[in-house]
């Protein structure tokens, strides 16, 4: 299969092409992979790390703001989208791909466009319950539709060429044992574990509020083991900021502070509670590997979608919602207490997240696209 993905500007539209990328290549080692992306997006950075080709493809999202900045700027992407399409057509004529793949991003726009202006198969992964722009706009003339989230269904109209594949998910949490990981931090069955992060860069208002919750933890006395990553941005001040608050964590080793979490499989795998965000990619590890969660959807986001995707799983019963604004240190604690303190309740929501799990989305995802191409040689 020579296939073209494209997606970017957040984690959550790149590692799902990342995994289908991979999983394409074991089925088939023969198989030809590009994506495209921005320059500036994370996408140039995960992308040529997985050993794949980018294309580059200059565009700006649409700006919200009624002003003349705001105007301004989207006078520049209209334009940039217009000329954005016609580079795109000449990367597709020079990959001749079988099959194009949207993750979303605005970047995925101009290619999945100008694919379905020159009459090359497109399938379009929406990874969060409420579709982006992206895929509100292009469902209509694509050969597929894929969704993690059966309510997104009614929200595009309930087409024929919607198909629920859930999530893909990186083979290390699919892999990752809970027994084993536990025995790897040297957890007896009577120790909770309670795992916190807000996404590789951190997030400053939630981690003031972390720092204040670790602080409480400490004085307290809590009974669990906590380790957070703070993220690049946070990772020189939070320990100040901690120690600020009236503890020293030093002191306290059931609590960790890190940059960055790298085996975070084992991490979540092990862990009886996480604190996280609610990007689509974070809830498909979680259900893969059934962990309970306390969500905290970031405001800051399309359409406010994160809200969206953590109101889906809480109403399944795996996870508890706390949104940002009003959130204090107190609430965070209390609300991980009450959980963490409750076996029964953990177990439930173990057993709504696992039920919520794709675990061959990978597989079921790449059926499809072969079936598209499959459908286009005939």
């Amino acid at each position: 299969m020579n296939l073209y993905i494209t997606g970017g500007g957040t984690g959550g539209h790149v590692t799902p092409g990342l995994a289908i990328a991979r999983y394409v290549k074991e089925h088939e080692p023969n198989s030809s992979i590009r994506f495209a992306g921005t320059k500036k997006g994370i996408e140039s950075r995960l992308v040529p790390r997985e050993g794949y080709p980018l294309d580059e493809i200059e565009i700006i999202g649409l700006s919200r703001k009624v002003s003349p900045q705001g105007l301004a700027h989207n006078a520049k992407a209209a334009y940039l989208t217009v000329t954005a399409v016609h580079r795109a057509k000449k990367l597709l004529r020079a990959a001749k791909p079988d099959c194009v793949l949207g993750c979303g991003g605005y970047v995925s726009f101009p290619i999945v466009k100008a694919a379905q202006q020159l009459g090359v198969p497109t399938v379009l992964l929406e990874v969060n319950a409420l579709p982006g722009k992206v895929t509100q706009q292009l469902a209509a003339k694509a050969d597929r539709v894929l969704i993690c989230f059966e309510q997104t269904r009614a929200l595009l109209g309930n087409r024929e060429n919607i198909r629920l594949t859930g999530a893909p998910v990186r083979p290390e949490i699919l892999e990752a044992d809970r027994k084993k990981a536990r025995a790897r931090y040297g957890l007896a069955e009577s120790d909770k574990l309670v795992v916190s992060f807000w996404g590789s860069m951190g997030a400053l208002y939630m981690n003031r509020h972390m720092a204040g919750m670790l602080a409480l933890e400490a004085r307290e006395g809590t009974a669990f083991r906590h380790i957070h990553a703070t993220g690049a941005a946070a990772a020189k001040w939070m320990p100040d900021e901690v120690k600020k608050r009236g503890a020293d964590l030093k002191d306290f080793p059931r609590i960790e502070l890190t940059e960055y979490i790298y085996d975070m499989a084992d991490r979540m795998a092990a862990a009886d509670l996480i604190i996280c965000r609610a990007g689509a990619a974070t809830i498909g590890e979680l259900c893969a590997l059934g962990r309970p969660s306390i969500m905290v959807p970031s405001p800051y986001v399309a359409e406010n979608h994160q809200e969206k995707n953590a109101r889906a799983l809480e109403e399944a019963g795996a996870c508890r919602v706390v949104l940002e604004p009003g959130c204090t240190p107190e609430q965070l604690l209390a609300a991980a207490k009450e959980l963490i303190n409750d076996d029964a309740r953990l177990a439930s929501m173990r057993r709504a997240a696992a039920s919520l799990s794709a675990k061959d989305a990978d597989g079921e995802i790449y059926a499809q696209l072969k079936a598209v191409v499959a459908a286009h040689r005939t």
